[in-house]
């Protein structure tokens, strides 16, 4: 009972302390003397006594319970709190001041509508609640998808999220607990000098009996064609080191003077030097197949033509300035097209649209295939002569070779709206006709080259126009095949 007493008994005490140093304080606010108190009363008025009495009971608080009063004090606020908690639990509940009916009722989808009939599973259906249509859409987009969508799937989303965080924290982490090279080659090539390397002659197994007319690697497989004057064309698997031969056909008492894969690469089209006919090798049945006489077309000799890179058509230069059209399926004219004099080289648009002829007298046609029309011509710059001419993979560039050695180059947007437009660079490094024109497939490179001297080949890039330079030399005859492994194209035999 002591020990229970002893903490009110403190408390008391300290209040007593309290209440001691508030009555010095007020003594010291009541010690003004009467003139001030006078004073005051004259300013203010009678009310501020009555004011102050007020303010000094404020200040002096509440009279000191006793610890008997206060033991009791605090068993009524535990009794309280606990008759509180009792009438909240048993305090009856509110009912809704208004309820409405059609919240109540779910509303039903009428599936026979005919939007909706096709989703119903059978003739019970004829009425769905929101949830049940509401699946039943979701079913139905799954279907139609194959499957949940990858971004309507949140789980996974949120998976992957959280992957790829911690993947790029991963790398960042490795990336910082090592050293070394971090700069990754480029894949353009080197400015100024280009380095080659000397492999074999890829017709090693097979070297030409004559002269070569036709070199060009297969559209996807890494196999190389060669034909020529020995009546041959011979296939030949391409690794740089034996270079194995696959197949040669030969082709009776009809030298090639060019041939060229298919745009598919299934087919190889043969044509002659003084013949009207043509030959059709078809690599996946095995068959030479021989065209003797196109329908429609009336040419004494069938030599000069052009496969379309969508592997659609095939166009045959005819004498007098004829454009036969040919369709690459069935092999029978689709229409005939004329330029003014005669036409030396032609090219299609890397989107088959269009085709680029080059006359001999310097002009250079441009033909819209679908309807046959020509589009636009211009005159080359300087030309006497037009001998060959090339469209870059990316349409960005036109390359015209004439029988002077200079090449032109032109962008293509020039070409169509000028009829004499100015070139971009005119290449003067060939002192002999230019008979080969063409662009590597990233358009960083311009080969152009004259079959009419020896080691003629200048390998340009296309951006800048300047000429690299090769570090290494060669025969003619064998820098023709090398050269067309190591770059992507490849360059006929000279005379």
């Amino acid at each position: 009972m002591a020990k229970q007493l002893q903490p009110l008994a403190e408390a008391a005490t300290q209040e007593a302390e309290e209440a001691a140093r508030r009555g010095r304080h007020l003594r010291a606010l009541c010690g003004a003397s009467g003139a001030e108190r006078a004073l005051e009363e004259l300013v203010f008025g009678d009310s501020l006594v009555a004011e102050e009495g007020e303010l000094l009971q404020r200040l002096a608080g509440p009279p000191p319970l006793r610890a008997t009063e206060r033991g009791s004090l605090l068993r009524d606020s535990s009794d309280s709190e606990v008759e509180n908690e009792a009438k909240d639990n048993f305090l009856p509940s509110k009912k809704p001041a208004w309820v409405d009916d059609e919240d109540e009722a779910e509303e039903k989808i009428d599936m026979t509508h005919r939007y909706k009939k096709d989703m119903m599973k059978s003739d019970a259906e004829k009425t769905l609640s929101k949830k049940q249509f509401k699946k039943r859409l979701q079913e139905e987009f799954q279907r139609a998808m194959g499957g949940v969508p990858a971004w309507a799937d949140r789980e996974n989303r949120k998976k992957s999220r959280r992957t790829a965080s911690d993947n790029d924290s991963d790398e960042d982490d490795d990336l910082l607990c090592r050293t070394g090279n971090f700069i990754s080659n480029s894949e353009s090539l080197p400015r100024g000098i280009l380095q080659m390397k000397s492999c074999l002659p890829a017709n090693q197994e097979r070297l030409a009996g004559g002269k070569l007319s036709t070199v060009q690697f297969h559209p996807s497989a890494q196999v190389i064609l060669t034909a020529g004057r020995d009546r041959s064309v011979s296939l030949f698997q391409v690794d740089g080191i034996k270079n194995p031969k696959i197949q040669s056909i030969y082709l009776e008492s009809f030298p090639i003077y060019k041939a060229c894969f298919s745009a598919d690469g299934e087919q190889v089209i043969a044509t002659g030097t003084h013949h009207k006919m043509f030959y059709v090798y078809d690599m996946m049945g095995g068959s030479i197949i021989p065209v003797h006489q196109v329908r429609g077309m009336e040419e004494k000799f069938v030599k000069n033509f052009e496969v379309s890179p969508d592997g659609s058509f095939m166009l045959l230069t005819g004498t007098s300035g004829y454009l036969h059209l040919l369709s690459m399926k069935t092999k029978e004219l689709i229409s005939t097209m004329k330029v003014n004099g005669r036409s030396t080289a032609s090219a299609f648009t890397p989107d088959s649209s269009k085709i680029y002829t080059y006359s001999k007298e310097g002009e250079v046609f441009i033909w819209d295939v679908k309807s046959r029309k020509c589009l636009h011509r211009f005159e080359d710059e300087g030309s006497l002569e037009g001998k060959c001419i090339a469209v870059s993979r990316n349409n960005q560039y036109v390359a015209c070779g004439s029988v002077s050695g200079v090449v032109n180059l032109y962008t293509t947007d020039v070409c169509l709206k000028e009829n004499n437009p100015k070139p971009v660079k005119a290449i003067m490094n060939l002192v002999t006709p230019a008979t080969s024109v063409t662009f590597n497939p990233t358009t960083e490179i311009l080969a152009v080259a004259s079959n009419e001297a020896d080691e003629a080949v200048k390998l340009i890039e296309a951006d800048e126009v300047t000429i690299f330079q090769i570090d290494f030399f060669c025969s003619c005859r064998n820098l023709k095949i090398k050269a067309a492994f190591i770059l992507p194209f490849a360059i006929p035999e000279s005379k």
